[in-house]
C-alpha cells in the first residue's frame, strides 16, 4: 500500500498521507514519497494542491521506532533525519508556485503540526488538536517550527506551546492565528475541495509571484520588499491572466484564467 496517495482532478492535485494505522507518523520512505508528490505538483497541469490525511490523526510527527533503529547505525545523528525527511518537505511547500490548502481532520503533532502551519491555507476539523510534543522528549521543534510559530502567533504563545507542551484546539488555533478556519468534521472535505477548486480557477501565476513575495518578506527590509514588489508586479503585469482579468472587467464578463 502506498504511503502517499495522489489524485489529479480539475487541476487540483490532492496529496494524502496514508499510514493511518500509525497515525500517519513519518518514516523516511513515507517522507520521500511525499517529496516526490510535491515535485509532481510543480507540473503545469496542477494549479492548486490539497494536503490531507486518512484515519483519525492528521500526522503524529516522526515514527520514533524508526529513529531508535537508525540510532544503532554508526555515525547517525538526528540531524540526518531532519535534513532528509522534513527540511525538503517544508522547502517544497514554501517554494511550490501553487497554493497549498491543508485539511487537518485530527491531531497534528510535532512535525505534523508544523507541516500544516507551513501550508498557505490550513483548515481544521473542530475535533482537531495541534501540539508540538517535542519538549516531552527533550527535542526542539523542527520542520520550520521555530521559524513559523513565532511569526504566526507571537513569542509568548510559541514559548507556551513548546515549553509547556500546550495543546491547541482547532478553534483556539484560529483565534491565535495559527490556521485560517475550522468547521464541523463532516464539512471539512467538501469545503477544502471547494476552496481548492476556486483557487485553481483563478490567476495562479499571480499566486506564484505573491508566494515568492511573502517568502522574501521574512528576511527583507521594507525597502528591499518594496523593490521586490515592483519587480514582481511587472512580471504579473506581463501574464496572460492579467490581460484576461482586465479584459473581463472592461467587458463586464467572468474571466477565464489559464494560470499563465
Amino acid at each position: 500500500m502506498s504511503l502517499i496517495l495522489t489524485e489529479l482532478q480539475n487541476s487540483v492535485f490532492t496529496i494524502t498521507l496514508n499510514r493511518p494505522e500509525k497515525y500517519n507518523s513519518f518514516t523516511e520512505p513515507m517522507a520521500l514519497e511525499l517529496q516526490a508528490a510535491l515535485k509532481r505538483a510543480r507540473e503545469d497541469d496542477v494549479r492548486c494542491v490539497i494536503l490531507k490525511a486518512t484515519g483519525k490523526a492528521f500526522c503524529a510527527g516522526q515514527d520514533l521506532p524508526e529513529v531508535m533503529e537508525r540510532a544503532k547505525e554508526s555515525g547517525y545523528q538526528l540531524a540526518d533525519t531532519v535534513r532528509t525527511t522534513y527540511n525538503p518537505v517544508i522547502r517544497a511547500i514554501r517554494k511550490l508556485p501553487k497554493p497549498v490548502v491543508c485539511a487537518v481532520q485530527g491531531t497534528a503533532a510535532g512535525a505534523g503540526a508544523n507541516i500544516a502551519f507551513a501550508c498557505d491555507i490550513t483548515i481544521a476539523s473542530k475535533t482537531a488538536m495541534f501540539v508540538q510534543a517535542f519538549s516531552r522528549i527533550g527535542l526542539i521543534p523542527d520542520s520550520g517550527g521555530t521559524f513559523f510559530l513565532p511569526r504566526l502567533t507571537g513569542f509568548a504563545r510559541t514559548n507556551a506551546m513548546y515549553l509547556l507542551d500546550e495543546k491547541i484546539s482547532a478553534e483556539k488555533a484560529v483565534e491565535i492565528g495559527l490556521i485560517y478556519n475550522t468547521m464541523d468534521a463532516e464539512d471539512l472535505s467538501e469545503s477544502v475541495e471547494q476552496i481548492a477548486q476556486k483557487l485553481a480557477n483563478m490567476p495562479t501565476k499571480g499566486f506564484a509571484l505573491y508566494k515568492e513575495a511573502i517568502n522574501h518578506s521574512f528576511q527583507n527590509t521594507l525597502e528591499e520588499q518594496l523593490s521586490l514588489e515592483a519587480n514582481l508586479q511587472s512580471e504579473a503585469g506581463n501574464t496572460k491572466d492579467y490581460r484576461e482579468g482586465v479584459s473581463a472587467f472592461l467587458e463586464k464578463r467572468e474571466p477565464k484564467y489559464k494560470g499563465n
